[in-house]
């Protein structure tokens, strides 16, 4: 009863923000994104029928607090949904920095899940595990499916899951990502959203946004698609910042990126800026332009890597478990 399964993190390209259930976390409304590799979370499971307690590792180091509880979320679903009472081992390691705006939590939950619900023996597709994942992270949905997905909102499990959508894109697709240390706080920004004067105007036009950013995937328009992921991150932005908190995610490294991807694109080079919640920025090109995008981006003084489109959650072999 072990297994092991890596994710891909995320980049919001239409994002979610705020939920009207956060025990199910489900989400005020539709979102899309796009996986980003190599970068990627290992995790393994065991169910250890000997062990008192649950036991969760993430880089090292012992979990516990608000953290564990959003473990526990997903644990006991597949306790419950496989009928299984033995306490659970969990050990899990990211390839890329974390807690900065580079979709962490979606890859932790989306290969936790994947990992969980194999070695509790489910036969499950990875839809269904979606609805698993979703119940650390929304965004983990969709790091279940891989690549471009659509995590679709609802009122249960049934409607609410992970969809890939197919799109020539994929392949052509690379992001640089402009690493922006910044300590950031997702959850209480999203418990916080429908606070925001700014949400109601969100949810009037995100619908239109979903179905744009899907008929430009759908054929493959790259400049549509990512000015629609640039135009949602300012969206979003000035929700969060329009809080009670107020929110301000963006350091003085973030601006600075944006103004370069903007120079790069009155130079005739195609790159558009997206921000999660976090002050890191990807930066959306195509392989032919990516070394000239790099260049541009370091030259801020910032960190880069080079990202391409990641496929679905994946369960690896024996051989690859972390203990």
């Amino acid at each position: 009863m072990k297994a092991t399964a890596t994710a891909h993190p995320i980049q919001g390209l239409v994002k979610y923000h705020g939920m009207h259930d956060e025990e199910l976390r489900l989400p005020y409304h539709d979102s899309i994104s796009v996986c980003t590799a190599p970068s990627r979370t290992k995790t393994t499971v065991e169910f250890q029928p000997d062990a008192g307690e649950d036991v969760y590792v993430i880089g090292g180091e012992r979990v516990e607090g608000r953290e564990a509880e959003r473990i526990d979320s997903v644990v006991d679903h597949v306790r419950e949904r496989a009928e299984i009472e033995h306490a659970v081992r969990l050990e899990s390691e990211n390839s890329f920095p974390t807690n900065i705006g580079f979709g962490s939590s979606a890859s932790g939950f989306a290969a936790a899940a994947t990992a969980l619900s194999t070695a509790a023996g489910l036969d499950l597709s990875r839809p269904e595990i979606s609805t698993i994942a979703r119940r650390g992270s929304a965004s983990a949905a969709r790091a279940v499916t891989g690549a471009f997905s659509h995590l679709h909102s609802g009122m249960n499990d049934t409607d609410c899951r992970s969809e890939r959508i197919e799109t020539d894109l994929e392949d052509d697709l690379r992001i640089v990502a402009a690493h922006v240390p910044a300590y950031k706080e997702t959850e209480e920004a999203h418990r916080e959203a429908a606070e925001s004067h700014m949400f109601r105007a969100r949810l009037a036009h995100i619908h239109h946004q979903i179905d744009a950013a899907r008929d430009a995937l759908y054929d493959a328009d790259f400049e549509r698609a990512f000015e629609l992921a640039e135009h949602d991150s300012l969206s979003l932005a000035a929700t969060t910042m329009t809080g009670p908190a107020g929110w301000v995610y963006w350091q003085p490294d973030t601006v600075a990126v944006f103004n370069a991807v903007r120079e790069l694109r009155e130079e005739g080079i195609p790159a558009y800026f997206s921000t999660d919640t976090g002050a890191s920025v990807y930066v959306n090109t195509t392989a032919p332009h990516v070394d000239a995008v790099e260049d541009a981006v370091a030259a801020v003084g910032v960190d880069t890597d080079v990202w391409e489109v990641g496929g679905p959650a994946a369960v690896r072999p024996e051989a690859e478990s972390l203990f």
